[in-house]
């Protein structure tokens, strides 16, 4: 009893332990035992030769708190060995001698990128029984197959082991890649049916290339899809059957997954690529070596990014002796011929019936033989009406059918996890493209067995219209987001084709399907923008054959205006989705554009292309943009080249937009249109009469329109109506005003002259240059305060006797926009360049 009491050390010295107490002081006495017994074994590293000199590498020790010497020759190895230390030799280079005396002593070796690593991650170091001189290939389990020269081998294990990966010598489920030197083997064919990537050699030549960067990883997708065996490597194809168009752009996918062809009949070639539906006979007696393949195994090869198998995909005339055999097998081993032939007779028939969507007449849909006490049998002669509900029926199954084979053949298996060779599309492409199929397929199976239970159950007093009165609602909520973005669907469809060719594989493998009938998947989403117009149509017809005393008369009419209720919804949710887009458009078309461009309430009226005919809003002959908004007026010019800008030859940048922005003016500053007079000098040209509200003059810009799709009087008068509904007035005729373009020195004659053009270069250049090589730049503010200040030092002044003309003219100009005629002339911040004056008096106009 007092034996089992005691713990005795190697000391000889023992110790009561009270039994209540024994398992609480058990650890702690334990830990004495071996603070006591065993010597503790400090980590030391040794900075061989060229580490030593690394500074970096020196601060990354220190923080990790470890102590290090230096080391250059191998003859100080021996000196350094010591029982109170393991030493963790740092090697920079793995090739040299010091490295294999060190491999051959059997030491613990590892590079400057794990010291590093361990250091920014804050982690412990790694231990490694091999040199390790890097983590890129951590976690990773490699497998080889294909290879014949050992020291190529040798050497590819050497490098994944110095970069942490694990050698497996045969495949299992644990290995995460396939390094392959030849796309055959029965490890090659594991991998594929497992989804294991499959690498090339180059892939861990590169990975080693990479050895000193921090936080790389030869598994990142960015850097190992670079090195994946293409699905047509080592293969050679050829193909028949197919159309012109069809085989030039199988060639072209052949070369981009690695691959080359030949002509029909080359000895060279591996594979022959078989149209099964036109392809009846070969041309000629193919050998042992050539894979004659369905065109199936081409593109289920793209879509896996790997190289299918063959037996699943070979081509077999309709009468080959193999079929023939195992045709007269199942006739000869079958008893009682007579009643398989006729169970096969069945079948087909069933067969037939399910490939016909309608299930009448004679036979009624599986998931309609549940017996009904009140179903009445249908009569073999019907009324038209009832032919007509028959075929809204028949239409909305096919329907149901479409978007069924939409979602199970396209969207669910793009949408599965763990596709193998990678998800085919990114989520956000799925949803763009499929949109609100899943909720219309809802409503309308609901639909669909309504109409099934009513025409099972037929009655001539039943009612159709409430069936599409009951989903109305839904109908609104459902559809709009599918019809109004259709485009952007089909567009996203066609550029995901073009730049992934898995999706384009994917897209033909389930076209060449029953399900599909030969159409692509845009030719089926397109059924969902066509099938409301078709239903009010049939709904036509059977209000047509309704008699007037039957109750569904006026519930159909009902339906059919709920119908064309939804398709205006759509039409004018269509009219809003494609008027933001237009707006954005001009926002970034539109250098420096502002961000309150961008309204819900906003719409693009019209855009109109002109040339500047005064000094505002920009030098006269310069080409301006006006886009008129529901409310406001965007005024752009042309970008100018820029010269001299200081920009690295190397950086990508998207190429500028090419409108600069001016200004954006609201309607309601236009006080007056004017469209001034064609005369020889003078041709589409027009004005608009500005006045800002923080400005107390009034500003004349004037225009010629250069565009010809568009009449200068109907630009005008869609302009004046615009600016009517701004302000709140009716009489939108008021606003525009014929004037004489003597009256205001306007004049077009010039503007295509090669010497004004020329003049108006060298006055930019000119402008450009002063600005660029001024050295004390007065800001525009500075000096508008500086004005505002002489002016209020004035006040109360008369003004001169030399410009008394000119308040004259402003005057006149005020009278015309109905406003009060300000003392001295102020130009709006935005148009400030140089002042500028009315020529002529323009009541005259009024």
């Amino acid at each position: 009893m007092a034996d089992s009491s005691l713990l005795t050390s190697a000391a000889g010295r023992t110790s009561l332990a009270d039994s209540s107490i024994f398992d609480s002081k058990v650890t702690e006495t334990s830990t004495t035992y071996v603070e006591e017994e065993m010597p503790q074994i400090e980590t030391r590293m040794i900075l061989v030769q060229e580490a030593g000199k690394q500074e970096e590498l020196k601060k990354a020790i220190k923080e990790i708190k470890v102590p290090f010497v230096k080391m250059e020759s191998v003859e100080e190895f021996e000196g350094l060995d010591s029982p109170e230390f393991e030493n963790v030799f740092i090697v920079t280079d793995f090739r040299n001698p010091v490295f294999n005396h060190l491999y051959k002593a059997d030491c613990r070796i590892i590079g400057p990128p794990v010291v590093l690593s361990c250091a920014q991650k804050g982690e412990p170091l790694p231990f490694s029984c091999r040199p390790l001189y890097c983590t890129s290939m951590i976690n990773l389990v490699l497998c080889f197959t294909g290879f014949r020269k050992k020291e190529e081998l040798v050497r590819l294990v050497t490098l994944v082991h110095h970069m942490g990966g694990v050698i497996r010598k045969d495949f299992n489920s644990k290995v995460t890649h396939l390094v392959a030197n030849y796309t055959q083997g029965e490890k090659f064919r594991v991998a594929v049916s497992l989804g294991t990537p499959i690498m090339k050699p180059e892939w861990i030549y590169k990975a080693w290339e990479r050895r000193n960067e921090q936080d790389f990883c030869a598994a990142a997708d960015n850097f190992k899809n670079e090195f994946k065996v293409p699905p047509f490597q080592d293969c050679v194809l050829s193909f028949l059957g197919f159309s012109d168009e069809e085989k030039t752009n199988m060639e072209e996918m052949t070369e981009m997954q690695g691959g080359s062809y030949l002509p029909v009949g080359d000895e060279r070639c591996t594979h022959l690529i078989v149209e099964e539906n036109i392809v009846k006979e070969l041309p000629f007696e193919p050998s042992e070596k050539l894979y004659v393949v369905k065109q199936e195994w081409f593109w289920g090869s793209i879509q896996m990014d790997a190289r299918a198998g063959e037996t699943m995909y070979l081509y077999e005339k309709a009468n080959t002796p193999e079929l023939k055999k195992s045709v007269s097998l199942l006739s000869l081993n079958t008893p009682n011929s007579n009643r398989k032939r006729r169970r096969l007779k069945d079948t087909l028939a069933q067969l037939s019936r399910e490939t016909d969507m309608s299930p009448f007449p004679p036979q009624t849909p599986k998931s309609c033989t549940k017996s009904s006490k009140n179903s009445t049998p249908v009569p073999l002669k019907q009324s038209a009406r009832w032919q007509v509900a028959k075929e809204l029926y028949q239409t909305e199954s096919n329907y149901v059918n479409i978007l069924a084979t939409i979602i199970q053949l396209f969207q669910i298996p793009l949408e599965e996890e763990g596709q193998r060779g990678g998800p085919i599309l990114v989520p956000e492409e799925i949803k763009t493209i499929f949109g609100s199929i899943p909720d219309i397929f809802d409503v309308h199976t609901k639909i669909k067995d309504d109409l099934e239970d009513l025409i099972i159950n037929w009655d001539e007093s039943k009612s159709i219209g409430d069936i599409f009165l009951k989903y109305s609602k839904d109908l609104i909520k459902t559809y709009p987001p599918f019809v109004n973005f259709f485009e952007m669907r089909k567009e996203t469809i066609i550029k995901c084709e073009k730049q992934k060719p898995r999706f384009h594989a994917f897209l033909k493998i389930n076209q060449a399907k029953p399900e599909c009938g030969r159409q692509s998947l845009v030719e089926l989403l397109i059924r969902p923008v066509q099938r409301l117009p078709s239903v009010a149509l049939l709904l036509n017809d059977l209000k047509k054959h309704t008699a007037d005393e039957n109750p569904d008369k006026s519930t159909l009419e009902k339906a059919i205006g709920s119908l064309k209720e939804v398709m205006t919804h759509i039409n004018e949710d269509k009219r809003k989705t494609e008027a933001q887009k237009q707006i954005f458009d001009v926002f970034y078309e539109v250098d420096g554009c502002p961000a309150n461009l961008l309204s819900s309430h906003r719409s693009l009226v019209q855009r109109v292309e002109t040339v500047s005919l005064g000094e505002h809003p920009c030098d006269r002959g310069e080409q301006v943009t006006l886009f008129l908004f529901n409310d406001c007026l965007e005024i752009a010019r042309k970008r100018h080249k820029v010269i001299g800008t200081f920009r690295s030859p190397h950086s990508h940048t998207r190429p500028p937009p090419p409108l600069k922005h001016i200004h954006l003016m609201p309607l309601s500053q236009i006080k007056k249109v004017l469209d001034i007079r064609e005369t020889e000098d003078c041709h589409n040209a027009f004005a608009l009469l500005v006045r800002p509200p923080t400005e107390q003059a009034n500003v004349l810009l004037s225009f010629q329109m250069t565009s010809e799709e568009l009449p200068k009087e109907s630009w005008l008068k869609m302009l004046c109506r615009h600016v009517a509904n701004t302000i709140c007035k009716a009489d939108a005729e008021n606003l525009i005003y014929t004037a004489d373009p003597e009256s205001f020195e306007v004049n077009t004659k010039d503007m295509d002259s090669t010497l004004s053009r020329a003049s108006r270069a060298i006055k930019k250049t000119s402008k450009k240059v002063t600005r660029a090589f001024s050295f004390s730049k007065t800001p525009k503010s500075a000096l508008r305060r500086a004005l505002m200040t002489s002016h209020g030092s004035a006040e109360g002044r008369s003004p001169p006797s030399n410009n008394k003309h000119v308040v004259n003219r402003l005057t006149s100009t005020s009278s015309l926009a109905g406003i009060p005629s300000p003392s001295l002339v102020s130009l709006p911040s935005f148009f400030e360049r140089r002042s500028h004056t009315l020529s002529r008096s323009t009541t005259h106009l009024i």
